[in-house]
């Protein structure tokens, strides 16, 4: 105000004032047009979308009666289609009284007509009744072959029952016998094994009391030391009398087994895990042990024992009884095994 009277003392005019004044009347006008058109607008959309609904609703109306004027049409058309059937039977009734009514005035025409008519149904019942016939046989001989066939079934089925009961005896004969032969192989087995204590006993008394000859389980054990040099298959002094009175004990044992137990004596050579070097006689552990086993059985046959009762076996390093490295184990491991069992 001061800036004013300042002005106006100055003799100087301000507009401004009047031109903001003037501008927010036009702000306000327009927003109030706005305001009036956009609730127009809403008012208009929903007059529209009512009239929408109306004009759905009516258009459903007029399908749904299309609908029915189509079924109405459709049943219109049926019955006129009834009535002309109607119609049309009605004109084939009148037409074939008129012919019965010609048929009666012709008097013996329609009588002979009528004889023809009955002629033409007499033949087709003939044949109708040879066809008849025809079929009766061909049925008749259809039971006949049905007949055959559950007669040939009926022999099958007598047969088959007898193969079955035929079969339940020897089932029964074949169980009977395997029952009787096992009773008589445990009765081997324990022979044998009873054999195989008196042989180990005979062993234990002529051997030397030593501890590395022993029996282990259903085996005697010889350590290879005592029968062989280190790396060879060459039975030692010491080796040679220790087989000497193992062929003895068996040749005594040979009789007094009846011959009907097949029983061997299986040499079993067995080597530690430190393997060969090449320089040597065997290549490996392989060939060692088969040989000192082969070695044994030769021996005991040069002493009378029959060939066919032993058997000679190389199992290398692989079926060790003591594990580890250690000395005393591998010592265990390097051994012979004599085990009496049948072929």
């Amino acid at each position: 105000m001061a800036l004013a009277r300042n002005r106006r003392r100055h003799g100087e005019l301000n507009y401004w004032p009047g031109f903001v004044d003037a501008l927010s009347t036009l702000l306000i006008a327009i927003m109030f047009l706005l305001t009036v058109f956009v609730v127009g607008q809403f008012i208009l959309s929903r007059e529209i979308s009512g009239r929408d609904e109306v004009l759905t609703r009516l258009n459903s109306q007029i399908n749904e009666l299309t609908q029915l004027l189509a079924l109405e049409k459709g049943s219109k058309q049926d019955l006129e289609d009834s009535v002309a059937n109607l119609q049309a039977s009605l004109a084939t009734a009148e037409g074939d009284r008129s012919r019965l009514q010609a048929l009666l005035d012709a008097g013996s025409g329609g009588k002979d007509a009528a004889q023809q008519r009955i002629g033409g149904l007499t033949k087709e019942l003939d044949e109708q009744k040879q066809l008849s016939d025809r079929a009766l046989s061909q049925v008749e001989i259809l039971n006949q072959q049905i007949a055959a066939l559950r007669s040939q079934i009926a022999a099958v089925e007598a047969a088959l029952q007898a193969s079955e009961q035929k079969d339940q005896s020897s089932q029964a004969k074949i169980a009977d016998l395997g029952r009787r032969l096992n009773v008589a192989l445990a009765q081997r087995v324990q022979e044998l094994n009873r054999y195989r204590s008196d042989f180990f006993g005979r062993l234990r008394e002529i051997l030397s009391d030593r501890e590395n000859i022993r029996i282990v389980g259903d085996r005697f054990v010889f350590q290879s030391e005592v029968l062989f040099p280190s790396g060879s298959s060459d039975l030692n002094p010491e080796g040679t009398t220790e087989m000497t009175k193992l062929a003895t004990a068996l040749l005594d044992l040979s009789r007094e087994i009846p011959p009907e137990i097949n029983w061997v004596l299986r040499v079993d050579g067995h080597t530690d895990n430190v393997a060969l070097s090449g320089a040597g006689r065997f290549r490996d552990n392989w060939e060692l042990s088969s040989a000192r086993a082969i070695s044994v059985v030769k021996y005991l046959i040069s002493q009378g024992v029959p060939s066919d009762r032993l058997v000679a076996a190389g199992f290398g390093e692989f079926q060790p009884i003591a594990p580890g490295d250690t000395p005393e184990a591998r010592a265990t491991n390097r051994r012979i095994e004599l085990k009496l069992t049948e072929k």
